[in-house]
This record gives structure tokens, sequence and C-alpha cells, in this order.
């Protein structure tokens, strides 16, 4: 089967390459769909730009034999295997349908934004789902509960439970996010669990000096103890020109306060100090000589930010995983300087990178709270424009690196 932006569900003979029926009822492109599974596996099933839901039986093609209605268009449709329940995602929300009754049995809103994704997982018995949100939630079906749930750093634009061995064991998840990376999360055996836990162990004991006492716990048959087993081994290097003796680096000197907070752990804190850092530059050529030329000064000393501390500041938070952290609960106060800062730094081509990913961040997290500051809505409408103006810079650019390469071939 496949499913159309020509509002059309078709079915296929693979050996003559032709249709062999053409189901039309969508209003709008049709974006997914799929076969029941079990003893209706010849009906299908579809979901549509259109809000709809669609059952098709080809034995009557002109018309579907069920429609479910909804409030928005239709990411993903899923059955069960059971073969009488349907899952379809509608904006941030699932819905269960049950296809006997022709009636929905229960509304899932445990996303935030647009769930595009459905995957059965454990035998059928779970349902992984993954938005826009960059979430993945994990429901068991008996009584659509969520039981895990973990977060990405991009909006999830496919997902797939991937199993393997003779029963079918869930052992991959791979993502496919809009950042342009494919995510392979490989699940453990029980036995691997086990091993990776006694090897976490063995090496919490090892750090604290307390190797012997768990290997006497474990019964393991050593030669001796840690000196014993070291015998004969020179740990201080041969003809070393360095040897480091601990490190002990004291009190570190001429460090800056943003720099401080950052050692602290103080994220939110070091991006104000470092977007709010001063440097006093008087405009006059020669020092000031009377009270009146002081005065004059000091009216006339500018707000100057590093640009350097700034990126190395949220380079170092990116690495850190702390980006997300730094940046949300900000009020109309402490949110204006962050994106004055990426509107002069976004079409820098040398830092795009960051501050595209600073700037998605940013949306991510204030994006239903627009239109309640004219401050923030101002440098919002700001940036877009700056944006756009770029984008279209970008095209030109292309299109001329275009002409240069078919001159250049041409010659």
């Amino acid at each position: 089967m496949s499913c159309s932006d020509d509002r059309t569900v078709r079915l296929w003979d693979l050996p003559s390459e032709s249709s062999t029926t053409t189901f039309v009822g969508h209003e709008d492109y049709v974006r997914s769909g799929c076969f029941l599974p079990g003893q209706c596996s010849n009906i299908l099933v579809s979901g549509g730009y259109d809000a709809q839901v669609k059952i098709w039986d080809p034995r009557t093609p002109q018309r579907a034999v069920m429609t479910f209605n909804h409030a928005a268009a239709i990411e993903s449709v899923l059955p069960l295997p059971d073969g009488t329940t349907l899952l379809a995602s509608a904006d941030n929300q699932i819905s269960v349908l049950d296809i006997i009754a022709a009636k929905p049995l229960q509304l899932l809103k445990n996303h935030q934004k647009t769930v595009t994704s459905l995957s059965l997982a454990s035998n059928g018995t779970r349902v992984v789902s993954g938005g826009l949100d960059g979430h993945v939630k994990i429901f068991e079906t008996a009584s659509w509960n969520v039981v895990a749930g973990f977060k990405y750093p991009s909006p999830i634009l496919s997902l797939s439970v991937i199993g393997a061995g003779a029963s079918r064991e869930d052992k991959h998840l791979a993502v496919g996010m809009q950042s342009g990376l494919l995510s392979l999360r490989t699940r453990l055996s029980g036995q691997q669990k086990a091993l990776e836990r006694e090897k976490q162990k063995e090496m919490q004991a090892l750090i604290e000096g307390n190797i012997d006492e768990y290997d006497k716990k474990k019964g393991k048959r050593k030669t001796g103890g840690w000196e014993k087993r070291t015998r004969g081994k020179d740990f201080t290097g041969e003809g070393a020109d360095i040897v480091i003796d601990g490190n002990a680096r004291g009190k570190i000197k001429n460090q800056s306060k943003w720099e401080t907070a950052l050692r602290k752990g103080q994220y939110a804190t070091a991006i104000d100090l470092v977007l709010g850092a001063q440097v006093s530059t008087p405009r006059l050529a020669q020092p000031p000589q009377s009270r009146s030329d002081q005065y004059r000064a000091g009216l006339t000393q500018v707000q100057h930010v590093s640009n350097q501390n700034v990126l190395t500041l949220l380079t170092a938070l990116r690495h850190r995983s702390a980006l997300r952290t730094a940046l949300k609960d900000r009020d109309a106060t402490t949110l204006p300087p962050v994106l004055k800062w990426l509107n002069k730094n976004i079409a820098d081509p040398r830092h795009l990178k960051l501050t595209s990913y600073v700037m998605l961040l940013l949306l991510d997290l204030y994006s239903d709270q627009m239109g309640l500051d004219p401050e923030v809505d101002k440098w919002i409408e700001r940036l877009h424009h700056r944006v756009r103006v770029n984008a279209e810079f970008s095209q030109q650019a292309l299109s001329t690196s275009g002409m240069l390469d078919t001159l250049i071939a041409g010659t």
C-alpha cells in the first residue's frame, strides 16, 4: 500500500508494478497508513491532514468503511497486534480508537507538542511515541500509563523500535531528529546489565581503595593484595622528566566573576555576569582635569561586552549539557540581554552552529510566553528579520556558487 499527497491510498501488485485498487476519500495529504494485523490483514488504515482516520476494505473501494474525525492533522497511525485497537496521533494528543465499537476509548495528552511518530515495543504490550517537544514516552497498553520517558536535544521526526533474536526482544531504539542526527540506543540484556553493574561496583571500590575487601566479598582468587598484584611494575616511569605530585592548585588568582560562577555550577548567574560586564571607556582624548570633565567622562562610559567571553561560556555550558538549565526560568529583565546578543551574532558564519543552537533552545523554552512582554517581542521580531535576511543572502550565495561551478566546468 502507499499513501500520497494526491489524497489517495493505493494497493500495488509487485510483480506487475501496477496499482490494483485506488481508495479516494481524503480531502488533504495522506501522510500515514498501514495494514491491520491478524485476521484483518486485508484491511487498510490511513490518516491524513484532513484530520480523519479512515479504514478501507478492498472489496468496497468506493468509500471508507469507517471514519474517525479528529481536531487536528493526523501525523501517524498504529494498530495494536489484536487488530481491534488503533492509535492515531493528532497535534500533541494520541487517541486510542476501538474499531469494533467504532468509538474512541481514551485520549493521551502527555506530550507538549505535535506527536510525529508511534511504534510498538515489548511484543505489542507497550507503545513508544516521539514528538516535536523532543520527548520519547513509553506507554503500557493495559491502562495507558507512562512507564518511562527521556528527552532528546532536538525535535523528533521519526522513531522505531528494532527487535532482535527469535523472540524479537526489543534491542535498539532508532530516533531521527530535525537536526539531521540519527540516534541509536541499544538495550542491554539481563546478563549484560549485571556485568555492567559489577564493573561499576569494582571500579568504585578501586577508587575508594577498598578493592581487597571487594575481592574477598566476591570470593575472587587473587595473588595477594594490591601491592602484590602490582609487584614488578614501575608506575613512576623510566627517565621521566616531570613527576606530578598531587593536584594542589591553591587559590585561583585573577579569575573573573563569571568564571567563578561557572566553576561553582551557578550557570544562570554566569550568563548574567558575562552579558552584563561593563568596561569604562571614556571618550576624552586627555585625562579629565576638572570636576566637570570627570562628570562628563562618567556620563560617556559605555557598556562593553566581551564577545569572546560569551562564546567561551556558551560553549562550555553546551559541553556540560547545562545550557538549558542556564537559560530557563528567565523573566522580562534577564531574557532580553540574551536575545540582544543573539541579534548581534546570529549572522556571523564562524559561530552559526552555536548561535542557532541557542536560538532554537530559547524558542523551545519561551515560545508559549510570546506576546506577554513588549520588550521580549521586540527582540524576537528583530531576530526573525535578521534570520530571514541572512537566509536570503545564503540562497543568493548558493545560486552564485552554482553559476560559478557551471562556468568552471565549461572551461
